[in-house]
């Protein structure tokens, strides 16, 4: 007998063509600026990392870490025409019938596979994305059933991606550390052996409401850092800074890094994760990936020792599975690493 998936959602893909925007979806709170002003974000060459040039980079790679949580690298190690494939791959699987993207459907009790927001509560707000979320790293985590086999390189095609990202995120989180004068694999070896890597592709339809309706709420992200594939051409990003949102600017084939609340905890708040939300487009659909590097949940988290001194006093209790930590404070509607903050006496 075929397994049987219980479909838990209408896709946004349907209401856009539709032209219908429930209730739900609709924030009643002042008007969603999709033209704020441009985030001034860092531009890190990774190829200069092995050249004279390399504190220059890192450099540039601790600043921008510092003062909006995130970097844009290009000279990253993965082609352009590389690039082109995994986008094509996401535009494809979206475009198909929905009866053939439902072979993929999340059931009720898992955010793992096509789908989009899990409700739960009446008052929540939704965002205006399809998404299909996949376990990609270690291999025995991975559930093949929900890796959609089309279109048919797909598989392939992400595989490929997914050895690149943990080769590159390994890179930047040592380069993170000798930013600061650590030892290389200080952040790294937080992670422990076994960090998870997620998928994440979006899809944002266009969206007939845009001054009102969000891609994604405002939240900071519950990783070690996340990895991001922009859109070539469709701009959403925003970051909070200063209270004010800024737009990410794209850079062509260049990925966006930022920084989870898991190396905020690690650098002892010298790092940044920036508060984050997704703007949708009255025109044009929105198609990115993110993959989340997640240190491993059995092995504690805490700011390393040698960013703790008397200027700056350790700012973060230690963390074990700090991912449970986050939902269930992002329930509540507070920011989850407050929850792990220590609260400084005041003199």
């Amino acid at each position: 007998m075929a397994e049987t998936h219980e479909t838990v959602f209408k896709s946004v893909q349907e209401l856009a063509n539709d032209n219908q925007v429930p209730e739900k979806y609709i924030h009643t709170q002042g008007s969603i600026n999709s033209s704020s002003p441009l985030l001034d974000v860092p531009v890190v060459d990774l190829s200069l990392l092995t050249s004279p040039a390399r504190q220059q980079e890192l450099n540039k790679l601790q600043s921008g870490l510092k003062f909006c949580g995130c970097i844009q690298v290009i000279n990253h190690g993965l082609a352009d025409s590389f690039l082109d494939k995994v986008h094509e791959i996401s535009k494809q699987f979206f475009a198909l019938p929905a009866d053939e993207k439902l072979k993929y459907a999340r059931t009720v009790d898992d955010i793992y596979g096509y789908g989009n927001d899990s409700v739960l509560s009446d008052k929540q707000k939704l965002d205006w994305t399809d998404r299909l979320y996949l376990n990609v790293f270690p291999e025995d985590i991975r559930n093949l059933k929900l890796w959609p086999q089309k279109p048919e390189c797909f598989r392939e095609v992400l595989e490929e991606y997914i050895k690149n990202m943990k080769l590159l995120s390994e890179s930047l989180l040592k380069a993170m550390a000798a930013s600061l004068n650590l030892e290389e694999n200080c952040f790294l070896d937080q992670c422990g052996e076994r960090g998870d890597m997620i998928a994440r592709f979006n899809f944002y339809p266009p969206c007939p409401t845009p001054e009102v309706v969000l891609g994604v709420k405002p939240h900071a992200d519950a990783s070690a850092i996340t990895i991001l594939l922009q859109d070539k051409e469709v701009e959403g990003l925003q970051v909070l800074k200063d209270d004010q949102w800024f737009r990410v600017p794209i850079i062509p084939y260049g990925l966006l890094v930022n920084v989870g609340d898991q190396v905020e905890i690690m650098s002892n708040g010298i790092f940044k994760s920036p508060v984050h939300r997704v703007v949708t487009n009255a025109e044009r659909e929105r198609n990115t990936l993110a993959v989340f590097i997640m240190p491993d949940v059995t092995v504690g988290i805490g700011p390393v020792e040698k960013l703790i001194n008397e200027e700056r006093p350790r700012a973060y209790k230690d963390v074990k599975n700090y991912v449970d930590l986050f939902f269930q404070s992002y329930q509540h509607g507070k920011r989850p690493i407050e929850t792990a903050m220590i609260c400084q006496e005041q003199d």
